[in-house]
């Protein structure tokens, strides 16, 4: 019998989509940093790979209005995980910072630190920003169309690889005279020009733990799947089904060999909700409470107004769907957000869900909950297991980013009861057996890109 597969689990602190249910008692601040140590603490109890924070750069808006898809507030995220760093010790961190409105120099600056005061704990995912309401807080304004967001993106962690590779190593050195660490002249040094970036100068931080930190990526689209397959550690993947995901695994998995990649050197992560009970039918009459928590009738019809790129603010949300079809238009409800993001065929989509309201009688909300808020696992603890474990050992997913829906304090009881019994059957680590976030995902350090031998100077 073979090896079976080690799953990789990690956490997600929700906040920017309709999963956390706010209306719950148990529900917390999303600013507070007790809120935050929380939830880190508890994925290190229970050894998770790392904890993942989501961006927002600006409230969720939508036909020039806030909505109640985001929470009120979002902290920065450099700030957040470096306090976090200093109340852990093995839990990876992992922030979501954008490529489209920071530069390479500030970002690869600001995780080398990061790298360094964790103790070699630093990820970052990379994201690309398609809002033209984010782009107004920055002097760019606008948003860039889906291919140039991803060129620039490329040639942003092509910039910041650059920049963590421009230490190659042994370049600090001791003067014995007085005894003071001194850096050779040419550590640092980078030059980088191209369509998006003209930068030259010195790198201040030296090398990290990890060589660079581990890189996510999320995205779906074949300009995402190639990015991810040319660069990325990990992605952050949508498919949480089981055949979807084995799709999904295969392709991206089949992209790495014109890289000069291993299929083991990309790792595919889905985001998976989850809804446990003390048995399979307990734990699906709570699912079913938990959806209608997380979709109001106002997140319904802005949820529908994302397909039919129009105003649907008139319509009833406990009425039928809209007998008009959705604009294909260039110009969305969200001001650059292309309802193509999630729906390439929005005309389609609306005939398919037609057809499934008139069948069963479904109002917009009853059919956006349908569409929009399924749990990814729902069961016993068990049960729960037996499913996370199966999808890994089908290779659909190499593992799972769990998405509670109760902040701080949702993913305590997974810790306590579901973790025990993937450890049992050994799936799970016992104990964390290295100290770096590439210890945890089985990745190697990176040599320096480039980098030759070199003598630390006299």
């Amino acid at each position: 019998m073979s090896t079976p597969k080690q799953i990789h689990l990690a956490a997600h602190f929700p906040g920017v989509n309709n999963t956390t249910v706010w209306s719950d008692p148990a529900a917390g601040s999303h600013i507070e940093f007790s809120s935050f140590a929380h939830f880190a603490r508890t994925a290190e109890r229970a050894k998770f790979d790392f904890l993942f924070l989501a961006e927002g750069l600006r409230l969720r808006e939508q036909g020039g209005l806030i909505y109640d898809l985001d929470v009120v507030g979002r902290p920065d995220t450099f700030t957040v995980l470096a306090a976090l760093a200093a109340v852990t010790e093995r839990i990876g961190l992992t922030g979501t910072i954008n490529s489209t409105f920071n530069e390479p120099y500030e970002v690869a600056r600001q995780f080398a630190s990061l790298d360094h005061l964790s103790g070699g704990r630093a990820a970052w995912n990379v994201v690309t920003s398609w809002d033209a309401f984010t782009g107004e807080n920055f002097r760019r304004g606008g948003f860039l169309a889906q291919h140039d967001r991803y060129s620039r993106a490329r040639r942003f962690l092509e910039a910041t690889t650059e920049l963590f590779d421009s230490w190659h190593g042994d370049e600090i050195v001791a003067d014995k005279e007085s005894g003071r660490f001194l850096a050779d002249p040419a550590a640092g040094a980078f030059r980088r020009k191209d369509e998006h970036f003209d930068i030259a100068g010195r790198f201040n931080v030296p090398r990290g733990p990890q060589g660079r930190p581990v890189v996510f990526q999320a995205g779906d689209s074949e300009e995402g799947r190639e990015f991810a397959a040319s660069g990325a550690d990990a992605i952050f993947s949508r498919h949480a089904e089981l055949e979807a995901g084995k799709a999904f695994y295969q392709d991206v998995k089949g992209r790495l060999a014109k890289y000069g990649r291993a299929r083991d050197e990309l790792l595919i992560l889905p985001a998976a909700t989850f809804v446990l009970g003390d048995t399979d039918a307990e734990a699906r009459d709570k699912a079913h409470e938990v959806r209608r928590s997380q979709v109001s009738g106002q997140t319904a019809i802005k949820l529908l107004e994302q397909v039919w790129n129009r105003d649907l603010s008139a319509y009833d949300p406990q009425g039928p769907l809209p007998d008009i079809d959705p604009d294909p238009g260039e110009h969305t409800v969200a001001r650059g957000r292309a309802s193509v993001r999630m729906h390439r065929d929005p005309l389609a989509v609306a005939r398919e869900w037609r057809q499934l309201a008139e069948a069963e009688g479904l109002s917009i909300r009853d059919l956006m909950i349908r569409t929009s808020a399924r749990q990814t696992f729902v069961g016993s603890a068990r049960t729960i297991a037996d499913t996370i474990d199966s999808f890994v050992q089908a290779e659909a997913a190499d593992g799972f980013i769990l998405v509670p829906h109760v902040t701080p304090g949702g993913l305590d009881e997974f810790a306590d009861s579901v973790v025990p019994l993937l450890q049992e059957r050994g799936v799970f680590r016992a104990d964390y057996t290295g100290s770096t976030l590439r210890d945890h995902l089985g990745l190697r350090i990176p040599p320096p890109a480039g980098a030759a031998p070199r003598e630390a100077a006299s």
